[in-house]
């Protein structure tokens, strides 16, 4: 039963191969442009150029020995040119495989770059569900190893295993045309014992490889976990415990480590004993043949420099078909992320969506993150245009679901979500994004300037635009305070700043985004009450034309709103304004008091 499965694992992975191999191909020789495949022929001639080269260079250096010797009629170039002829040549083999690389750079760096940028905008199309599954750590080695393996097998699979075969083909009938078939036989039993063994044990190997990138991968995310939760490490003293937790991973990768390590040093010597085996046999035989006067000095030599000139690519090519065969594996978990589909996409012929007013309707909304566990359970209700409507309850009741179901991170289960009565699913996601602007309760800033950070909020922003909505953020004080300005770093993920400096970089990035429909997902709850009351009157401010929805925690936020929706458990259980819920007495009230009595208590 182990067996069929490895078995089983093997084969999936041959398709794997050529099935990558499949889809470098189309990058290498693509109908347009035009000059990448008039580089890919000129970089082919020039390998076959430099090989013919190669494999003729013996033949003078044979030449000049028996001229040298005496054992052959001077020839009209003499020892003196033939020497000579033979260094040319040399060189030439050398000067034709450089141009095959220049030629052929272009045509490699173009693939690789179109292959990371379709796999880095891919990733950025999959769903928020595949990213909050998937850890940061592993997917960018996925991605490092991937785009890495492309580089090596476009240089190597081109220009080492088919040179390699066709100067091993040339060379062997050579042999068989100037000697006779026990030459061909002794070379082409020690090339085929040689890759036989080679690509026998290097399978094995790739397992053990295999296992040592798993625990190179779990190693890592340990790594960047901890390093992204630093902040929390410190707080419970647990710097050791990572460290223990780090090291025992590594400690895993070490034995895979070592093992793989052995393994090479068995298969360097294996092989080392076959070409070694081959090289004596066929130099014993050209011995007897100059002894016997059948064959000349000439001869002997040119043996010899033939069997080193295959003795060199072959040892080369057991490495190199070990990394072409670890290069498919990484390009094959690659392509595995290309192929994942993305759960949300854009209908055939979606329009761009057209905000009129900016009403929001829920009709029926049914979701789930998973089958067995319902969030909302049929919710309608409408946010008319302009109006700033709250959506509050306890933990767990659905409302930040239902902002990231209006963004579209997700689609319906059933029922529908509509803007100015389009339904968001027919709708192109860019222009649903464009007309959405979120602040989300925990604000990650990329590690570059406060600048550069509000500025995202929209493309070609200047500098008056980034000011004006610092200062509708009011945070145009604190950073004009600070010595390098709008060119602060805020460190990795905003460390540098605030909970609530942070936020106010958040919403002025939202604010210059500049919206028709606001979301608010309690975007004043890292602020102190002082900075909460001036963002809010931002806020307000922002509001103003726009539809807006809150969702809140702090009841206090949201008293003002138009209308206050009250969800539990997934449902809708009441809806008004602040005061006609205060006056019902029922589930709002219930949170108000509660929360006057907690900031009494804390007073």
């Amino acid at each position: 039963m182990v067996s069929k499965t490895e078995q089983q694992i093997e084969q999936d992975e041959r398709r794997s191969g050529w099935r990558t191999i499949r889809r470098v191909i189309p990058y290498l020789w693509p109908a347009k442009p035009a000059w990448v495949r008039q580089r890919v022929v000129v970089a082919m001639l020039a390998l076959v150029l430099a090989k013919v080269v190669a494999v003729g260079t013996p033949l003078l250096y044979k030449s000049a020995v028996d001229t040298l010797s005496g054992e052959v009629p001077d020839f009209a170039l003499g020892a003196i040119g033939l020497t000579l002829a033979y260094g040319v040549a040399r060189l030439m083999t050398v000067g034709f495989q450089q141009v095959r690389d220049a030629v052929f750079a272009r045509v490699g760096q173009r693939a690789l770059r179109s292959l990371a940028l379709e796999t880095f905008r891919h990733i950025h199309d999959l769903s928020l569900r595949y990213h909050i599954t998937r850890k940061t750590g592993g997917l960018s080695r996925i991605i490092e190893r991937g785009v890495k393996g492309v580089e090596f097998l476009l240089r190597f699979l081109l220009f080492s295993i088919g040179p390699l075969m066709l100067e091993l083909v040339m060379i062997a009938l050579l042999l068989f045309w100037l000697f006779d078939v026990w030459y061909l036989v002794v070379v082409a039993g020690t090339i085929g014992a040689y890759v036989a063994f080679t690509f026998r044990v290097t399978e094995w190997r790739v397992k053990l490889r295999r296992e040592m990138n798993r625990q190179d991968t779990d190693a890592n995310q340990k790594a960047v976990d901890s390093l992204l939760n630093f902040e929390t490490v410190k707080y419970f003293g647990a710097e050791e415990r990572e460290a223990q937790r780090y090291d025992a991973a590594m400690k895993n990768y070490q034995a895979a480590a070592i093992k793989t390590a052995t393994s090479l040093a068995a298969l360097n010597f294996g092989q080392s004993f076959l070409i070694t085996s081959g090289l004596v046999a066929v130099m014993i035989m050209a011995a007897v043949g100059v002894q016997n006067g059948v064959l000349t000095v000439g001869d002997f030599v040119m043996v010899n420099a033939y069997m080193i000139q295959i003795t060199m690519p072959l040892n080369f090519l057991g490495t190199v078909y070990r990394e072409i065969r670890q290069s498919l594996v990484d390009m094959g978990e690659m392509f595995d992320l290309l192929e994942q589909p993305s759960e949300v996409s854009d209908r055939p012929n979606a329009s761009e969506v057209k905000v009129a007013g900016g009403t929001v309707s829920f009709s029926e909304v049914a979701f789930g993150y998973d089958a067995e566990r319902a969030i909302l359970k049929g919710i309608s209700f409408q946010v008319p245009a302009g109006q700033n409507v709250a959506l509050v309850g306890p933990s767990g009741s659905g409302k930040s679901t239902i902002g990231r179901l209006l963004f579209r991170f997700y689609d319906v289960n059933s029922g529908a979500i509509q803007i100015d009565g389009q339904d968001v699913r027919d709708v192109t996601q860019v222009s649903l994004h464009k007309a959405i602007g979120v602040v989300p309760q925990d604000t990650v800033l990329f590690n570059d300037t406060i600048r550069y950070n509000i500025a995202y909020g929209r493309d070609g922003a200047t500098e008056d635009d980034v000011i004006a909505a610092a200062k509708a953020a009011q945070i145009h004080g604190f950073v004009s305070a600070l010595p390098q300005g709008y060119d602060t770093m805020v460190g990795e993920r905003g460390l540098k700043l605030s909970g609530g400096e942070k936020q106010r970089v958040g919403i002025a990035r939202t604010l210059l985004k500049n919206p028709p429909i606001l979301l608010l997902d309690e975007a004043t709850s890292a602020l102190d009450t002082e900075t909460e009351h001036e963002i809010q009157e931002a806020l307000d401010h922002a509001g103003k034309g726009r539809t807006v929805i809150t969702i809140a925690h702090r009841l206090s936020t949201i008293a003002d709103s138009d209308r206050i929706i009250v969800l539990e458990g997934g449902v809708i259980v009441e809806e008004g304004t602040h005061d006609a819920l205060l006056d019902r007495q029922g589930r709002y009230w219930q949170l108000w008091t509660l929360q006057q009595a907690e900031q009494e208590t804390a007073a």
